[in-house]
């Protein structure tokens, strides 16, 4: 049986965050497909589950924990950590300025950027006659600028150091993100160079989008 039960969408860089971290830790889990552009997650079904309405959902079936759900992708990356540290995703207990220079860059992207250019926030500036997709090429740009200013003084191969951390699970798919959105990498040249090395990691690789179940076949990679 598998560890956990994982409630995503295939285009969702807050399920992709998980996605990777799982695959890192090497932790089972099963998929349950929820399709954002069909509203699935605004069923009363899936509120039940979750009341923010989103997705990830992280449902634990291992005991102690089982039938335990975390709704918010970070706390379930914090979790990830205590429960399953044999793969640490932060840096050591001993190294507070670096755990705490992974969290300021997770809360970049997950407090800062994503939460003002995802689906929701799109089709409201579409409704008020806005360019969705000119807000999100600049507000990418704008959260990617702060990533880079703090990573330059961190980043080793990675984020912060040379080992994956959390920070490059919420990087990474923001990425992917703002590719699709005409951002320009080139001005952002140590994100440039992380994003490098982490599209040469399989956790990463097996974490893409676009070879996910629930993604349709005229957008999955050959």
């Amino acid at each position: 049986m598998s560890d956990y039960a994982l409630y995503a969408y295939f285009r969702s860089s807050c399920s992709a965050r998980l996605r990777i971290i799982l695959n890192l830790k090497n932790i089972s889990y099963d998929l349950i497909p929820v399709n954002l552009l069909k509203d699935e997650q605004l069923s009363a079904e899936h509120k039940a589950l979750n009341p923010s309405a989103s997705v990830p959902l992280l449902v634990s079936k291992r005991s102690p924990d089982a039938g335990f759900k975390i709704g918010q992708s970070v706390a379930a990356l914090e979790y990830l950590e205590e429960v399953h540290p044999e793969v640490p995703t932060l840096p050591p207990t001993g190294d507070a300025k670096g755990r705490a220079t992974v969290r300021v860059l997770c809360e970049i992207i997950a407090a800062d950027t994503q939460p003002v250019t995802n689906l929701r926030i799109m089709r409201r500036v579409r409704a008020l006659g806005g360019s969705a997709e000119e807000w999100n090429k600049e507000l990418m740009g704008d959260g990617l600028r702060a990533y880079e200013a703090v990573a330059k003084d961190s980043a080793g191969k990675y984020s912060v150091g040379d080992n994956v951390t959390m920070a490059d699970a919420c990087l990474m798919p923001a990425l992917w993100n703002a590719q699709r959105f005409g951002v320009d990498l080139s001005q952002f040249p140590t994100v440039s160079r992380i994003f490098g090395n982490l599209s040469e990691h399989p956790a990463v690789q097996n974490a893409d989008y676009f070879i996910q179940p629930d993604c349709p076949e005229d957008l999955r990679k050959k």
